[in-house]
């Protein structure tokens, strides 16, 4: 469904740059069992806090940038994750930006492992910052949205790290894929142009029972990518799944659709900033 009413719904505080908390590339896997050195140098995330002292027991949003699962960062000056981070906190979140293992060198499921230990270390550390551990959210764009809808839909990926999905607030995602996502693929050698839909689908994980969903896709978004995420909201209303938001947003391509939520009027910005507002005080 669109989400007009959770985009003008709230006035949003607004803090200055000079009174957001910013620490820098702090590592979220376990030095002594990290797989290797590929991800302790990529296993690292930034974290952006809210500074007033009002904003006790806030939010966290946990963020993955896209670029395919083979290239970008959360320091790439094109994926803007430090401006969104900066927004999302002048709203009273907390904007974690975690990088990941990228295809070759890592290879699936290394770079969903990693999404799910970021996400891991953001409910078992937030606490310490003045967060709320039950109203830790994941989210991402383009590839970054696919490893967030699997930490969310997949329950297999939260249980080693001791849990599960109803220790997920939400999925707030942008133009994630929703099948097995093409890179998946090209390393099964299987053309990235043959859709399939496996464990490595989030489709193939939608069930009633998951946590509140909010899908953002672009009106000008990549081919197929658009009607891949109206696949997922059709099949999650389907199932039952009464937390099912969508919002289609006009003038957008693939790029900015995501790349614009650090700016503070923001469409799908808004909406999200809502959507987090709106599902967590049930939690």
């Amino acid at each position: 469904m669109r989400l007009a009413a959770l985009l003008l719904s709230a006035v949003l505080p607004l803090a200055s740059a000079a009174e957001l908390r910013i620490l820098r590339d702090l590592p979220y896997r376990d030095p002594v069992v990290t797989p290797n050195a590929y991800a302790k140098e990529r296993c690292k995330l930034d974290l952006t806090l809210p500074e007033d002292a009002s904003s006790k027991g806030f939010a966290t949003l946990v963020w993955f940038h896209g670029g395919g699962l083979k290239a970008s960062s959360k320091d790439s000056p094109t994926e803007h994750c430090g401006a969104i981070g900066a927004s999302f906190a002048r709203a009273g979140i907390a904007f974690v930006a975690a990088d990941y293992r990228l295809s070759p060198k890592g290879r699936y499921p290394d770079y969903v492992d990693d999404a799910a230990a970021a996400f891991t270390w953001a409910v078992r550390n937030i606490a310490t910052y003045g967060g709320d551990p039950r109203k830790v959210y994941v989210g991402g764009h383009s590839a970054g949205g696919y490893l967030a809808l699997l930490v969310g839909f997949d329950p297999s990926r939260l249980r080693p790290h001791g849990l599960s999905l109803g220790d997920v607030a939400g999925i707030a995602q942008v133009s994630g894929q929703v099948f097995t996502h093409y890179t998946v693929r090209e390393e099964r050698g299987i053309s990235k142009y043959k859709v399939i839909a496996d464990e490595a689908a989030p489709c193939f994980h939608i069930q009633r029972a998951l946590p509140p969903v909010f899908t953002v896709y672009a009106q000008k978004d990549m081919l197929g990518r658009a009607e891949e995420n109206q696949f997922m909201v059709a099949m999650l209303k389907s199932a039952g799944h009464s937390e099912n938001y969508s919002l289609r947003v006009d003038d957008r391509d693939h790029g900015s659709v995501g790349h614009n939520l650090r700016n503070d009027d923001d469409p799908a910005r808004l909406a999200f900033v809502n959507f987090i507002r709106k599902t967590s005080s049930n939690r």
